[in-house]
């Protein structure tokens, strides 16, 4: 288990870095428009709104100016750097959470696959398989059940969906068993806060 951990945090250490080296070659532009979807997509983009504008005035007037060009993209880098020990994933930037209606089994023939999550307080779990819906909610029970005496899991809110990778998007549906009114207020986490949910749900692979 201690080597897993060791393995994890050296994994993660290494991303961070290569993350660091790739915004210091990246365009200045690219750069600071990524940053700034991201930003909007979080509850703290106010913090940061003007700073951004700042950045984009003096961008679109320095013209050739190697020297005021450098000295943004440090203070870019710097922030993203700073978001990054907040725990914050700038790569998600360029990820999309797509709500796209109902769905029956019909939809396997078009890539999607069966998942169940649960949302709790401050984190969400998830079991994707070909079982149906059900089954899957009934395994997850049972991950929770041999969790229980480990960690504390207050289960928010339950989906049952079917979902797609294509492209940047993650496109999630509802199944027979998600009921309408589950589904609505799914989309309405959504709105609030994708990144969110798109940084739990990233090891869900299509």
């Amino acid at each position: 288990m201690e080597q897993k951990g060791t393995a994890k945090k050296k994994n993660l250490k290494l991303k961070f870095l290569r993350e660091l080296i790739s915004d210091r070659f990246s365009d200045v532009w690219k750069l600071l428009s990524e940053t700034s979807r991201f930003l909007e997509r979080t509850p703290v983009f106010s913090h940061y709104e003007e700073e951004l504008r700042s950045w984009r005035r003096d961008l679109q007037s320095a013209g050739e100016n190697e020297e005021v060009i450098r000295k943004i993209r440090q203070e870019i880098t710097e922030l993203r750097k700073s978001l990054r020990h907040q725990g914050y994933d700038l790569s998600l930037a360029r990820q999309n959470l797509v709500l796209d209606g109902f769905r029956n089994d019909t939809s396997l023939s078009k890539g999607f696959r069966r998942v169940v999550i649960f949302f709790g307080d401050e984190a969400v779990i998830w079991q994707a398989g070909e079982e149906n819906h059900i089954t899957l909610a009934e395994l997850l029970e049972r991950e929770l059940q041999a969790r229980s005496s480990k960690m504390m899991f207050s289960v928010r809110s339950k989906h049952y969906l079917w979902y797609r990778r294509k492209g940047n998007d993650l496109i999630l549906s509802g199944s027979d068993s998600e009921t309408k009114e589950d589904f609505e207020r799914l989309k309405a986490m959504a709105e609030a806060n994708s990144l969110l949910i798109l940084s739990r749900l990233k090891e869900l692979k299509g």
